[in-house]
């Protein structure tokens, strides 16, 4: 293929660096580059869309490994739609999770810094505090 793109095309296109063009390559998240003579890598011009796809799907938690596969299945005729619907719905369960966990670290965080905040009050200027050695003390209070 001497009319396809060059991996820095590709990338300057996707908004990525080469190395990430080729690092999808290896990992069979993009099709693997026909050679010019030059050996030179020639990607179709889909590629920017494949890529652009698959940055996406990483933004919503997909991994590279999962892209592939699913990519693959879908080259081989079989739709992996099901699939992927069920790693979406593992993915938002995961969020749900993680949420909810910074939701209960940010009201364990507020009520430190008004534990510290009255400590802080109560402490004359130019002496210490010690607030991080009093962190594990916070949950018994």
């Amino acid at each position: 293929m001497t009319d396809g793109l060059l991996v820095t095309e590709v990338a300057r296109a996707c908004g990525v660096s080469a190395d990430t063009i080729r690092h999808y390559e290896r990992k069979g998240v993009i099709p693997a580059a026909e050679r010019g003579e030059n050996g030179y890598r020639r990607y179709p011009p889909r590629t920017i869309e494949i890529v652009s796809r698959a940055r996406r799907a990483l933004a919503l938690g997909f991994t590279l490994d999962e892209l592939a596969r699913l990519f693959r299945q879908r080259a081989a005729g079989r739709p992996p739609c099901r699939e992927v619907r069920a790693l979406a719905a593992g993915k938002l369960e995961q969020l749900d999770v993680r949420i909810a966990s910074l939701l209960a670290l940010r009201e364990e965080l507020r009520g430190l810094i008004e534990i510290w905040d009255a400590r802080l009050a109560a402490t004359p200027a130019g002496e210490p505090a010690l607030l991080l050695e009093r962190l594990d003390i916070r949950r018994n209070e």
